[in-house]
């Protein structure tokens, strides 16, 4: 019997440092490559609602939408190691006095381990390992690469993931030629884009795009903000 538990514990170790090995190995080549599919994209797949990504370099995605998603998701983004732990702490208040709500605090760069890494959910243990990959990104991606993934892998419509597509679907034109107005509204849609539509535009996205557009104006003489969106 110990014979036998020593051999499945020999087995369990070893196919654990096999599996660290190749996150840490994947990890490291989407720092130059994009992912092949996410959990999310999948799931949306297989839910019938459809797949529609269209991954683009960073040279492609104007400086505007990156300030525009800084402005509306993390105007910290530029300084913090990944977490937000002022955005944590008024979020924890919040959801333990009105315990049927559930606010969030997650920073682009946490929702991006979740969308590349991940799967969509609120368990102890899915937000342990989404702090993991976190950590990870920073140290290895940085920030640019961060923001270039968010905005390709970000669902931004039923089915619809990254800038790219989300531009051909709602306003006919690549994300290259999108002009403020427009990002304003994408980046505003980003809480809930399957209930915040942009075309036909919701009630949320018509009420907070003006707000986005008032932060991308305090945000755009940032010397941390444009280091970021070059």
């Amino acid at each position: 019997m110990k014979e036998k538990l020593l051999k499945a514990w020999r087995i369990l170790k070893r196919t654990f440092i096999i599996l660290f090995i190749a996150q840490f190995v994947y990890i490291i080549l989407l720092k130059w490559m994009n992912p092949p599919i996410t959990v999310t994209q999948l799931g949306s797949w297989l839910r019938g609602d459809g797949l529609k990504r269209d991954y683009i370099s960073n040279e492609n995605i104007p400086q505007v939408a990156k300030l525009a998603v800084i402005a509306s998701e993390d105007q910290m983004f530029p300084d913090h190691n990944g977490f937000d732990f002022k955005s944590i702490k008024k979020a924890m208040a919040y959801n333990e006095k009105k315990p049927g709500r559930v606010k969030g605090a997650s920073t682009i760069s946490q929702q991006v381990a979740k969308n590349v890494f991940l799967w969509q959910g609120r368990t102890w243990f899915r937000k342990g390992l989404e702090a993991y990959f976190t950590f990870m990104i920073e140290l290895i991606w940085g920030k640019q690469r961060i923001l270039e993934m968010y905005l390709n892998v970000a669902e931004m419509g039923k089915g619809v993931f990254g800038i790219e597509a989300c531009a051909r679907k709602n306003f006919k034109t690549s994300a290259k030629k999108l002009n403020r107005v427009q990002v304003a509204m994408i980046a505003a849609s980003l809480p809930n884009p399957k209930a915040y539509t942009i075309n036909p535009r919701s009630r949320y996205v018509a009420v907070r795009y003006p707000w986005v557009l008032k932060q991308m104006n305090n945000l755009v003489k940032d010397p941390d903000v444009v280091r970021v969106i070059k």
